[in-house]
């Protein structure tokens, strides 16, 4: 190996290492103080880098929050949602995709509240990461109760348009953390609650 591609390679190591302290300090922010707005310079701080290092990193702080959303996908298994979504029978891929939402919600969950709850406060500041969590969710149900009805599982009194109102409501973070925190159930318990819901309102 030359030195130059060493040179790189060392580079590229320490550049992902800052971008990771980064992301971490800011992932402790959010936990410590869920209702304050985000300071770049507290994370910078928290982080070990210069204010500016953060901008030349992420870009900008909308960056910033566009890279939390994508690097919380990652770290709570977005992907069962993918391959629970993907079962061959509708029911089954109503059922564990909650359980997965359920596993998803509760492994970050102190982030994912401040997250929401930022979204009422600063839309701007945070709507990249919003919409990388709730990227897809919607077309996401749309799609399920399509199956739902074309698979002859959904009850005739329920039309499509109704059966993904209730499908966005169930798979919704809220609906998660109303019985996670409000109610102290546990994750499965919680997953247990949502499927009932669907099971006895969309079909027989």
């Amino acid at each position: 190996m030359t030195t130059r591609r060493y040179t790189q390679r060392a580079r590229a190591a320490s550049a992902e290492e800052t971008r990771e302290r980064i992301l971490d300090a800011m992932r402790a922010a959010l936990r410590s103080a869920p209702r304050e707005p985000l300071s770049v310079e507290k994370v910078a701080q928290a982080a070990g880098v210069a204010r500016s290092t953060v901008y030349l990193v992420f870009g900008s702080r909308a960056g910033l929050f566009d890279a939390l959303g994508q690097d919380l996908l990652e770290r709570t298994g977005f992907r069962r949602i993918v391959a629970a979504v993907a079962l061959p029978d509708a029911r089954d891929a109503v059922r564990e995709s909650l359980r997965a939402s359920a596993s998803v919600y509760a492994a970050e969950r102190d982030v994912a509240r401040a997250v929401y709850s930022m979204w009422w406060l600063e839309p701007e500041a945070v709507r990249g990461v919003f919409e990388v969590l709730e990227r897809g969710r919607a077309e996401g149900q749309r799609t399920l109760a399509e199956r739902l009805a074309g698979e002859g599982h959904l009850r005739p009194d329920v039309t499509v348009d109704e059966a993904t109102d209730i499908l966005w409501m169930v798979t919704s973070f809220d609906a998660f953390d109303q019985l996670y925190r409000g109610r102290s159930l546990s994750e499965a318990e919680v997953a247990d609650r949502l499927i009932a819901v669907a099971e006895r309102t969309l079909w027989t």
